[in-house]
């Protein structure tokens, strides 16, 4: 959700006084769903924006129609800014937006606007992590999804097959720093990485999209698709009740605890894709955790631990 657009549909919003969905989705140029995901973080950020229902309805700010934006009070300043502000550090426009929304503010609330913007920000670096930049071919993906245009680009799936595609792109997913893209293909919807795709261009031809078509219902097919996946083999494993926050962080969602037991153990059960993946995971953590079943996890621990006897033993 970038902040420039944000922006823009507050100023729009005070301009009209009253606008539908469709409204600002034609004065931003992007699709009706995404303007009323707009609109619904306006609302949500504390920005007075509410929907009327019915014939003749649409979105209104509360107070009818404001032509600037000293109609704010300090706390929908300080709201709209928090909002903001962390988006701002991916987006030159986003920068620019907020500089001309403080000079439009009043000054009694200048200060606490550009306090609130630097009050958050987002590191986008896990510890010990490599950055992971905004890939530059975003941009061109992006105004092929608002534009509705098909783009072609060729693409290297996991198994490094090379294939070439020509795709109706649908909506981008930036997860944690990984850039997806969500595009109707001959063979239905498919889920792109952006940084596995190559020699993107966009094409003069329109691009067919859903009517029905949300991006949050997508990607949440998606996450629950690749979690499916990811919890396809399980494990019971024994370990100190203390550390089984540390086991949770480790295996996140698929972790759970199935008894605590009076001797300070804990039962848990873990999931990853394969029993090799499990296996891999616990080698680590040695005699803190004992895997109770299935017997396959058990062996492969046993295999790698004589690997490493025979290569460290002296």
């Amino acid at each position: 959700m970038r902040a420039d657009r944000l922006v823009a549909a507050l100023l729009f919003l005070q301009q009209r006084g009253r606008v539908t969905a469709a409204d600002l989705a034609e004065e931003l140029e992007v699709s009706v769903a995404t303007a009323r995901r707009d609109l619904e973080a306006l609302s949500a950020a504390g920005i007075p924006v509410y929907p009327q229902p019915g014939r003749g309805g649409g979105w209104s700010l509360v107070g009818g129609a404001r032509t600037d934006l000293s109609g704010l009070s300090a706390t929908e300043t300080r709201a709209l800014f928090l909002l903001v502000g962390p988006a701002a550090s991916v987006s030159a426009e986003a920068k620019i937006a907020l500089r001309k929304l403080v000079r439009a503010l009043p000054q009694t609330f200048r200060a606490d606007a550009e306090a609130a913007a630097g009050a958050v920000m987002n590191d986008r670096t896990g510890w010990s992590g490599l950055d992971r930049p905004r890939p530059e071919i975003v941009d061109l993906l992006q105004t092929a999804v608002v534009r509705r245009r098909k783009v072609r680009f060729t693409y290297t799936n996991a198994m490094r097959e090379r294939s070439e595609r020509v795709v109706d792109p649908w909506g981008l997913v930036d997860k944690d720093g990984t850039w997806y893209l969500i595009a109707g293909t001959e063979r239905g919807q498919r889920t792109f990485r952006v940084d596995r795709i190559s020699g993107a261009e966009p094409t003069d031809d329109a691009a067919e999209r859903p009517d029905d078509f949300a991006l949050e219902q997508a990607w949440d097919e998606v996450v629950g698709q690749v979690e499916q996946k990811r919890s396809r083999t399980w494990a019971t494993v024994l370990i100190g009740s203390r550390y089984v926050p540390i086991l949770r962080n480790h295996f996140g969602r698929h972790c759970h605890v199935d008894d605590e037991l009076d001797d300070g153990h804990s039962r848990v059960r873990i999931a990853a894709p394969t029993l090799l993946d499990i296996a891999r995971n616990l080698a680590g953590w040695g005699a803190l955790v004992e895997v109770l079943d299935p017997v396959s996890v058990r062996e492969e621990l046993a295999r790698i631990g004589t690997e490493l006897a025979d290569r460290y033993a002296r």
